[in-house]
């Protein structure tokens, strides 16, 4: 017999935890993994973008760049850093579900099976945001036709989000989500055109 699939969620729940690293690179399965580690030893109730955002820029050089010069980066660290007073405690008495981006079932992995890692633990659980938000992180790499989810594809989708926590500490921050965004893209396409002319190579002349 087949088990049965999780109900679907109600809209102040939490998202149960699929397995978010499903189809990523090792490096931002390890993002994946210890943004869920940080909401279990901050007592959060569920992982949300912040979360994400906080552990993607500690992992990934290319996230950390696109964010700018490093007083920037150090600012904006510092307040995610600061989570566990002020905004944080806030954050604690409900779930992140901003209803900007759709909200899915789970992070769908490649195989589109239901939810693996399903506990009855809230720390254990995605926000809304956060869980289309690395719906998003894939459907950007497939749309610049990459075969990994780079960190940058994740932090543009944290930062697509006008109202998730993510995007909530990069204003205190001083930084522009759309911004960011566009830095981000402009810099996919650089590399993209680079690669385009590192593969390109004059015809033999025939003459």
């Amino acid at each position: 017999m087949q088990p049965r699939t999780a109900d679907r969620t109600a809209p102040d729940q939490a998202v149960p935890h699929q397995d978010g690293a499903a189809g990523l690179d090792a490096e931002l399965a390890a993002v994946v993994a210890g943004a869920r580690r940080r909401a279990v030893r901050d007592g959060d109730r569920q992982t949300d973008t912040a979360h994400l955002l906080h552990t993607l820029l500690e992992h990934d050089p290319e996230a950390r760049a696109a964010v700018g010069e490093p007083r920037r980066l150090a600012r904006l660290l510092g307040y995610l850093v600061q989570r566990s007073i002020g905004y944080g405690l806030r954050w604690r008495t409900g779930v992140e579900d901003s209803g900007a981006l759709p909200v899915v079932a789970a992070p769908a992995g490649r195989s589109g099976q239901p939810p693996a890692d399903v506990t009855g633990r809230d720390a254990d659980r995605w926000s809304p945001a956060a869980a289309a938000a690395l719906v998003d992180a894939r459907t950007r790499a497939r749309r610049r036709n990459a075969h990994r989810v780079a960190g940058t594809d994740l932090l543009a989708a944290l930062a697509a989000d006008p109202g998730s926590r993510a995007v909530e500490v990069l204003e205190r921050a001083g930084i522009a989500a759309h911004d960011l965004i566009a830095r981000i893209e402009a810099g996919t396409a650089t590399r993209a055109d680079d690669g385009r002319a590192d593969g390109e190579r004059p015809a033999p002349s025939t003459g």
